[in-house]
């Protein structure tokens, strides 16, 4: 094999690859192996079918291809290792010539990592919010508190907005019973506007015992799209009865004994949660200021690829909540074009992070030890509810372990920027990283 390597672009190169047709034999011979077997002629064994019946039946053209698109792959890899070359991404292939017997030339674009200079990261200055805690803040934590320990009691009055009651309901279209459309016994809370349109509105002010009807569109079924009359038939009205603000309440809803103790808890939760903000705000700072001093240029054909992949998971997580993309478009009030702008954004500063990190990971002989891998393919499984030994067979099957491990060395890169960047607050103060890394280990305790 010969090749040749031309520079497109400081993120692109075109691989010019010559493979003489007698390094394509092992090939031929694989691709006429693997034919024999899927083909059955009579008076042959499977598998023992001669080249000539072979060219024949299926011709000698399906198996060149077959020998061809083996051999680009390999010979692709070979050339790489000769340049040396660090590539990203998928190539694209295209053959120039080739005649059965003759030798075969292509060509392969393809993305590589481009050469950055890593500026000085102790030059590197962020600035984030200054830490305040409202009182307001620990007001409205009390009040969600409270409002996890409210209780119903009856009450022999019309619903009103808050309340809760208990109703069925049958919809029907031009006196037709919709399908499902009949429920018994559901409890709603009144201008939650959690149920049906028009719902919330028509119960204000039945009692219990009372009905109505209200009409409503339907949005999925057989009558998607029609309006549908819908009776209500109240059963019960209950009020929500929020506990007293006092020790006692404290001592039911939590560890401590007066509500001064849970109100300097609430505090002290809502302080680590700003801190975890701050590290994540000056994180995002750093990285973009990185970016920006070493000019780190963007792979095309990569973020091309990370467009699309991002795009099918916007869409495959539409379809699991029953939604289609038109759907997502309509309630955003934004064209396709819009959201392809945004994704590509996104996905170049996602690349370009990547790209840096990995640089300063290579100048600083980055290592990942066999437990921080373990680490992350625990958590990793945690988080898809997998066995860990289950997750790492899987992520083997499908060639995704050196991701999970490029990710890890990325991590510690990351923190080895974070150790020297300096970051202060609006108000001048330096912020201290250990206390910010105090605060974020606590809140992963606290979520646990």
């Amino acid at each position: 094999m010969k090749s040749t390597v031309e520079t497109l672009s400081p993120t692109r190169v075109r691989l010019a690859i010559e493979v003489p047709f007698v390094e394509l034999e092992p090939s031929l011979k694989k691709a006429y192996r693997e034919i024999g077997q899927q083909i059955q002629i009579p008076g042959f064994r499977r598998g023992k079918v001669p080249s000539a019946i072979i060219d024949q039946r299926v011709g000698r053209g399906t198996v060149l291809n077959e020998a061809v698109q083996e051999a680009i792959p390999q010979n692709i890899l070979s050339a790489v290792r000769e340049h040396d070359l660090k590539t990203l991404g998928r190539p694209e292939v295209e053959i120039t010539e080739f005649n059965d017997g003759d030798s075969l030339n292509f060509t392969a674009e393809v993305d590589v990592r481009p050469e950055i200079t890593l500026p000085d990261l102790a030059t590197i200055e962020v600035t984030v919010d200054e830490l305040k805690i409202d009182d307001s803040e620990i007001d409205e934590q009390v009040k969600s508190l409270r409002e996890r320990f409210a209780t119903l009691k009856t009450v022999e009055r019309p619903a009103a907005e808050g309340d809760y009651v208990q109703i069925d309901l049958r919809a029907t279209v031009d006196g037709e019973e919709v399908p499902g459309g009949s429920a018994s016994n559901i409890s709603h809370e009144v201008g939650s506007k959690q149920l049906l349109p028009g719902l919330d509105e028509a119960v204000v002010g039945l009692s219990a015992g009372e009905d109505t009807t209200f009409t409503t569109q339907l949005v999925g079924g057989d009558f998607a799209g029609r309006d549908a009359d819908v009776a209500v038939t109240v059963r019960t009205v209950k009020e929500k009865e929020l506990p007293e603000l006092d020790d006692d309440f404290a001592q039911l809803a939590s560890e401590f004994d007066t509500i001064g103790e849970l109100r300097d808890d609430l505090r002290e939760r809502v302080t680590r949660g700003k801190r975890v903000e701050q590290i994540y705000a000056a994180r995002d700072k750093a990285l973009e200021q990185l970016v920006e001093v070493a000019d780190v240029p963007a792979p095309e054909g990569v973020i091309r690829d990370e467009v699309e992949s991002r795009k099918q998971a916007m869409v495959d997580q539409l379809e699991r909540i029953g939604a289609s993309m038109e759907d997502y478009l309509s309630a955003e009030e934004k064209t396709e074009e819009q959201i392809d702008t945004e994704l590509t954004e996104a996905a170049t500063q996602g690349v370009k992070v990547q790209l840096l990190l990995d640089t300063l990971a290579d100048a600083e002989d980055t290592q990942v030890s066999d437990d921080e891998f373990g680490h992350e393919i625990v958590h990793r499984a945690q988080r898809a509810g997998m066995a860990p030994q289950q997750y790492y067979d899987q992520l083997v099957r499908s060639g995704t372990a050196g991701a999970v491990y490029g990710d890890v060395r990325r991590g510690k890169a990351l923190a080895s920027v974070m150790e020297r960047v300096k970051i202060k607050d609006s108000a001048g103060n330096e912020v201290s990283l250990d206390a910010l890394r105090e605060a974020s280990e606590q809140e992963h305790a606290h979520e646990h």
